[in-house]
Formats: C-alpha cells, sequence, structure tokens
C-alpha cells in the first residue's frame, strides 16, 4: 500500500494537514499537491472551522522534488500551472482561517506555502529559504507576490537574488513570519491559535481574509467602501448580537458562527 503523502484529521474543529514525505524533508510532488488540494476540499466541506498546515518530521518542506516524480522535465511554467497555482489559489479563496507550523526548513514552494497561512507559528531551529535562483530559475507559487507585499521591494529582492537561509528571528523582525516558538512548543503554539480561531466568528473571519487580501491592490477609497459593505452583513449576523452582549455583560462571548 502506497503511504499518503499528505495526511488529514480533524481535532477540536481543526483540520489538521501534515505534509507526509519526511525521507524527503517533505518534499513537493504532483501527486502530494494533488493530495494537499483534496485535503483543503475536504476541511472546507467538513466541520472543521479552521486549517493547521504543518510537516512531519523535521522538515515543513524542501521545496519542488527535484528528483523522480517531481523533476520538472519541459515546460517548467506549465507544470506550476497544472500542479502549483490550484493550491496556492485555494489558499487564498478558503474561507477557513489557516494557521501554518513551521517546524523546519521551508525552501521555495514549500516557502510558499507554508507563508500563505494568515498566521504562521516558526521554530526557533527553522530556516526560509527563496533559492530559486542557485539553480537558475525565478520565484514561483506566488513567492514574488507574497515577499513583495510582507517585505518591501528591497528586501524581496535580496533575498530572490541571493537565495540565503533566513532564520527565524530575522523572519520575524522582516515580517514574513508572524510568531516564533521554541522548538517543542511549535506545534502545540500553532494548534492553540487554530483552535482559538475555529471557535471565532465565521463570518467575520472569513470576510476579513477576504478583505485584507483585497486591501492589497486596492486604493482608499475602495478599501473603505468594502470595509462598509462588509460591516453592513457582519453586523446583521447573530455572532454580532452575541458579542455585543459579551462586551456589556463583561463575559467570554460563545458564537454560534451565524
Amino acid at each position: 500500500m502506497t503511504e499518503q503523502s499528505i495526511l488529514f484529521s480533524i481535532d477540536n474543529r481543526v483540520a489538521i494537514i501534515r505534509l507526509n514525505r519526511p525521507e524527503k524533508l517533505n518534499a513537493l510532488t504532483p501527486s502530494l499537491l494533488g493530495e494537499l488540494l483534496s485535503s483543503l476540499d475536504e476541511a472546507s466541506s467538513s466541520q472543521a472551522h479552521a486549517i493547521l498546515l504543518t510537516g512531519a518530521g523535521r522538515a515543513f518542506s524542501a521545496g519542488a522534488d527535484l528528483t523522480g516524480e517531481g523533476l520538472i522535465d519541459g515546460d517548467a511554467g506549465k507544470t506550476l500551472e497544472a500542479a502549483y497555482h490550484p493550491v496556492v489559489r485555494r489558499l487564498a479563496e478558503i474561507d477557513l482561517p489557516i494557521v501554518s507550523a513551521i517546524n523546519g526548513p521551508a525552501v521555495g514552494a514549500g516557502a510558499a506555502i507554508a507563508l500563505m497561512a494568515d498566521i504562521s507559528v516558526m521554530a526557533r531551529s527553522a530556516y526560509l529559504q527563496f533559492g530559486f535562483v542557485n539553480i537558475g530559475l525565478v520565484p514561483d507559487a506566488g513567492t514574488s507576490w507574497l515577499l513583495a507585499r510582507a517585505v518591501g521591494r528591497t528586501r524581496a529582492l535580496e533575498l530572490a537574488l541571493l537565495g540565503e537561509p533566513v532564520d527565524a528571528e530575522r523572519a520575524h523582525a522582516m515580517g514574513l513570519v508572524t510568531r516564533v516558538a521554541d522548538d517543542e512548543q511549535c506545534f502545540t503554539q500553532a494548534a492553540a491559535l487554530a483552535r482559538h480561531l475555529a471557535h471565532a466568528p465565521a463570518m467575520a473571519v472569513g470576510m476579513i481574509r477576504r478583505q485584507i487580501a483585497a486591501a492589497l491592490d486596492m486604493g482608499h477609497e475602495a478599501v473603505l467602501a468594502l470595509e462598509a459593505e462588509n460591516q453592513s452583513k457582519a453586523g446583521a449576523t447573530e455572532d454580532f448580537q452575541e458579542g455585543l452582549a459579551a462586551f456589556r455583560e463583561k463575559r467570554l462571548a460563545v458564537f454560534k458562527r451565524r
């Protein structure tokens, strides 16, 4: 029986998706990416209210597997369009909040997948590396978009042109990741954040994800209009009424996700 490249489970309303090729440092192949896409769809259609994304073993992902099935043969752009882009788009569009536990090295497209999360917790010994240039390629899987918006033009160029490893403390200081944790606490802290988000008001969380993403490419007036439109929708939910009541009564809100 062929071992699954993705492990999927649900715990406390959190869909845990784990890249599972530890002997290859969770290097990405078209089949793994296909399983990842299916797992995201499963999370969306399940009772899960948040997603926790991590890697098995000592790495998050070493990036594209350049041997065997993952070997780029022919038009690399077509490989991206067929295998990588559907996953990146699904991560961006899914209504569920995503937390990544970057438990070890996250390289190339593997780093892009890790950084697509809304909140990222990085192990202190882990590193990010955007080393496409080291093998004569350019950043892909949305890396250019992520880097330019996270750290700005100058640092994005430095990261992409030099292709050097970025340790956890520097990644945090640059704004690439949300938090740094001791290695043994990385998954635990990420899981706690995912559980918190799983009990947050669903409509507000989904709209916040889309609103922030849209704001990256919109002018000020357009953002004001989008905020007003979304606030009208959020203000009409039962969750808003519960949140308001909890605020007035000085208690924790119990959201019904309606």
